[in-house]
């Protein structure tokens, strides 16, 4: 399976809401940077982050815009996350870039911009 696969059915695994399926995707110390977040290292606190996103959105979708895969297996993606929370969507631009290793992926970096994410998450919240 190309790391393209992989990266699209890990995609298809958060969009399913699944986090026992996305989790299988990660080697056992991956590395994860929700850059400018702090970054998580290892399956315990990777899940515990994806598990509050996904305990509070109704639904999740990464519209992928691009794809691209290097020489090297890494694979680059456009994408705009989309998360339904309280009935209100939080869209956010990222771009992304997956190192898989042994058909896992060890390194997950997501770029964003972390005040648009925060306005979007108060006006949300605001709306409760």
């Amino acid at each position: 399976m190309s790391n393209t696969k992989i990266v699209q059915d890990f995609i298809a695994a958060w969009e399913a809401r699944d986090i026992d399926r996305v989790m299988r995707f990660f080697a056992e110390d991956a590395v994860y940077h929700n850059i400018p977040m702090p970054m998580m290292t290892g399956r315990a606190p990777i899940r515990k982050f994806i598990e509050g996103f996904l305990g509070s959105s109704e639904s999740v979708q990464f519209e992928t815009h691009h794809i691209a895969e290097s020489a090297d297996g890494v694979v680059m993606t456009e994408r705009t996350d989309r998360f339904l929370i309280n009935g209100q969507e939080l869209a956010l631009p990222v771009m992304g870039a997956f190192e898989i290793k042994d058909g896992k992926i060890a390194k997950w970096r997501d770029y964003f911009d972390l005040a648009q994410f925060q306005t979007q998450m108060a006006k949300i919240s605001a709306q409760r």
